[in-house]
C-alpha cells in the first residue's frame, strides 16, 4: 500500500494528463485500490439510480463519497473496509478532483463539456 499523499499525487497526475473519461476513472480507481488496499468503485447517477462503474478489489460493504458537478450529484466514489480519517480525507478530495470525469450518466443539456 502507498501513503495517502502518494496516492493523491498519483491521482492528480492522472487527472492532469487527461484523456478519455473512462480510462481516467479506471486509473483513479486502480490507484485508490492500491493505496487503500480495499474495494473501490465509482457508481454513476443515471436518472434516479446508481449504476456501477469501474471497480477494483473484492466487493464489500462500502462508504460512499458523493461526486458532484456544478452542484449536482453525478456519481459516488465508494470504498470498502476500515477507513481512517486520512483515508476519508483522501477520498473526499479525489471525489472533488474527479468530478468533471464522472459525467457519464449526467445530462449536459446538449452542451459540450471538457473535463
Amino acid at each position: 500500500m502507498t501513503s495517502q499523499g502518494d496516492a493523491l499525487e498519483a491521482v492528480e497526475r492522472v487527472l492532469e494528463s487527461g484523456g478519455e473519461a473512462d480510462d481516467v476513472l479506471r486509473q483513479v480507481v486502480a490507484i485508490l485500490h492500491e493505496g487503500l488496499g480495499g474495494f473501490v468503485r465509482i457508481s454513476f447517477v443515471e436518472e434516479t439510480a446508481l449504476v456501477a462503474g469501474p471497480a477494483a478489489g473484492d466487493e464489500t460493504a462500502t462508504t460512499a463519497f458523493p461526486i458532484a458537478f456544478q452542484g449536482n450529484r453525478v456519481a459516488d466514489l465508494e470504498a470498502g473496509g476500515e477507513l481512517t480519517e486520512e483515508d476519508r480525507a483522501l477520498l473526499e478530495r479525489v471525489a472533488i478532483l474527479a468530478s468533471p470525469y464522472a459525467l457519464v450518466g449526467w445530462d449536459t443539456s446538449g452542451e459540450p463539456w471538457n473535463p
